[in-house]
């Protein structure tokens, strides 16, 4: 028996004990009322007494029963978001700003990503995030098939949908697409080039569709020809291969680009091709994102506000959580040009 017990006394640790609401209030000299107080986040409590609490659950390692604190609420503190994918540089940043603004409110973040934005793929999403008890669903999913009305949302549960042509009873939330897309053009426009060709995102894109337009209703506005849009997938390789064909072509002298990614590819094929940017060609992009100041020469592109997206979308969605009237229309994010070195005028 003593054997036994010695092989197995290794392995076996006494449990912690669980440390408790009157351990803290103990540890900080107040009542367990103002311990819950705090916990639960409530503002009657002076911030000296507050800060002590604090430190005391610190030092003991105290953690909020969330689970009760939900039932006795009716609220778990919690968002979920539905995403295509991580790997859109617009998405990202939506993301990055919903959770800090989520944070900032005392809300976590619950994030499921879709294969396709199809009624199964979305309508599961909703389930699994009802078994993580969100107190509301933000729906981050770039495409047109979300616009599309068989496309039915589940009830019961606040929404907010991002960059999205949807056709529903939600708040929509988006950048400008159409003003940035118009003011890349028109800036080309106004340097003197007779058209501007046009690398566009994919088919399936909401925003690369609305940028799409925009190019094409612009140029006919202004009278210039329209020249076929070709088709990228959002990557600098795509960009490139077709900025090979664009560079092979002396009537080319203006490229707006759908995206900064695209724009970098077509920057390689056309110093490669020996068509100096821009006094043979000029590029513009869309995003401005951060390294795109630092592409040679420094891209003249379209500056998306995805900070200023994210949270309201987050703003909309906890307006509708606490019960107020969240309208059902949609919230554009004006869109702005910052010129650089990429673009001049028409040699």
């Amino acid at each position: 028996m003593g054997e036994a017990r010695a092989a197995a006394g290794p392995d076996v640790r006494p449990r912690r004990r669980e440390v408790s609401m009157a351990d803290v209030a103990a540890m900080a000299g107040v009542s367990g009322q103002t311990v819950s107080r705090v916990a639960n986040g409530r503002e009657n409590v002076d911030p000296e007494t507050r800060a002590r609490v604090q430190d005391a659950m610190a030092r003991l390692g105290y953690r909020p029963n969330s689970a009760a604190r939900a039932l006795r609420s009716g609220r778990f503190r919690s968002i979920g978001v539905i995403m295509f994918s991580l790997a859109s540089y617009g998405n990202t940043r939506t993301l990055d700003a919903v959770a800090s603004v989520a944070a900032e409110a005392g809300y976590s973040l619950t994030v499921i990503t879709v294969q396709s934005a199809t009624q199964s793929d979305v309508s599961g999403a909703f389930v699994r995030l009802a078994e993580h008890a969100v107190d509301g669903v933000i729906i981050l999913i770039e495409t047109h098939r979300l616009g599309e009305r068989e496309l039915a949302l589940p009830t019961g549960l606040p929404v907010v949908v991002v960059d999205s042509s949807a056709d529903y009873p939600y708040p929509v939330v988006d950048n400008d697409q159409a003003l940035g897309a118009r003011l890349a053009t028109e800036h080309l426009l106004d340097l003197g080039h007779q058209t501007v060709n046009h690398i566009s995102g994919p088919r399936e894109s909401f925003a690369a569709e609305r940028r799409r337009v925009a190019w094409h209703d612009t140029l006919v506005a202004r009278g210039a020809r329209v020249p076929e849009a070709h088709v990228g997938d959002w990557t600098a390789e795509s960009g490139y291969e077709i900025g090979r064909s664009l560079a092979a072509d002396d009537a080319v002298t203006a490229v707006f680009a759908a995206n900064d990614r695209m724009a970098l590819g077509l920057l390689r094929a056309l110093h490669e091709a020996d068509r100096p940017v821009p006094a043979s060609v000029s590029v513009v992009g869309y995003d401005d994102a951060p390294e795109s100041a630092n592409f040679w020469p420094p891209l003249t592109t379209v500056r998306q506000h995805f900070d200023r997206i994210g949270a309201a979308a987050v703003r909309s969605l906890l307006t509708e959580i606490d019960g107020g009237e969240a309208p059902a229309e949609r919230t554009l994010v004006p869109t702005e040009l910052v010129v650089r070195a990429s673009s001049g005028p028409r040699a």
